[in-house]
């Protein structure tokens, strides 16, 4: 029999974790809010691991993110939301005296730079607070150090028109895929039509053209130094049942630059 989570350890569990938070599910769909100057917090990040009987905690920062404290605090609230939320379902476990598998939270955030204009951190990681399987939690942080704040998919397509068509050929992208893996896995001609059905209807929810089905992406960095377009992330369950795992679509910049506020064409191949 494990024991009951003691008030010390919760404690520790929910050091660091802020009030209000945002849910890492949540984070996972949204884009990261770029934080007031004024409420930036220059605590340096440190790497965490923790390990009771009841929780076990890994997570790891990139260097880089301490040299920009807006990056640093958009890192910090999203681990801690994660925190929180582990907190939450293992105080919860020790109040209905439940015992079995400790419960888990991994997270690593990555470097994943294309170019030195731009600073592009990637979120990986789960939640497991019992089930079959963990939260995914799946983010990405565009950092712009030469105007101290994160890009957002909203602040480089403003109009309807524009989240349409990337809406669309997202849509063709992920369709395409499916049809793929249903030839690979040599499903009969027969069996694919009921499963072609379920996946277009999880393709179309989760694809709506709003910037917030699009929140996740990385600039993908071209031969001239500029983006030949953007790979949009999508976690598991937004496209496609948990089993396909983390889903992307490459979309070019000939599809994003009729619709790209001119502000940000320069940074396109071709605008």
């Amino acid at each position: 029999m494990r024991r009951v989570l003691t008030a010390a350890a919760l404690a520790i569990l929910i050091t660091g974790c802020r009030p209000g938070a945002q849910d890492p599910a949540d984070a996972a769909g949204a884009a990261p809010v770029t934080p007031q100057a004024s409420t930036v917090d220059t605590t340096l990040l440190k790497d965490v691991i923790e390990r009771t009987p009841q929780y076990l905690v890994g997570i790891t920062f990139p260097p880089v993110a301490n040299a920009h404290p807006v990056l640093a605090k958009a890192l910090r609230d999203y681990a801690d939301a994660a925190r929180s939320d582990l907190a939450e379902a293992v105080e919860g476990a020790a109040a209905s005296g439940q015992t079995g598998t400790p419960y888990d939270l991994s997270l690593n955030f990555t470097d994943i730079s294309p170019q030195p204009n731009m600073i592009v951190i990637a979120a990986d990681g789960s939640l497991y607070t019992g089930g079959a399987h963990g939260i995914p939690l799946i983010a990405r942080f565009n950092y712009l150090p030469g105007e101290t704040r994160l890009l957002q998919s909203s602040d480089l397509v403003a109009d309807e028109a524009g989240w349409k068509a990337v809406s669309n050929y997202v849509r063709g992208q992920l369709a395409d895929a499916v049809d793929k893996r249903l030839v690979e896995d040599d499903v009969p001609e027969a069996d694919r039509a009921p499963i072609i059905k379920n996946a277009s209807g999880m393709i179309d929810e989760g694809t709506t053209p709003e910037a917030a089905n699009f929140a996740q992406f990385e600039p993908i960095p071209s031969a001239d130094g500029k983006w030949f377009g953007l790979r949009f992330v999508f976690p598991p369950y937004q496209v496609g049942p948990y089993s396909d795992g983390t889903q992307t679509v490459d979309v070019p910049a000939s599809v994003l630059l009729p619709h790209v506020v001119p502000a940000y064409r320069g940074r396109f191949t071709g605008g």
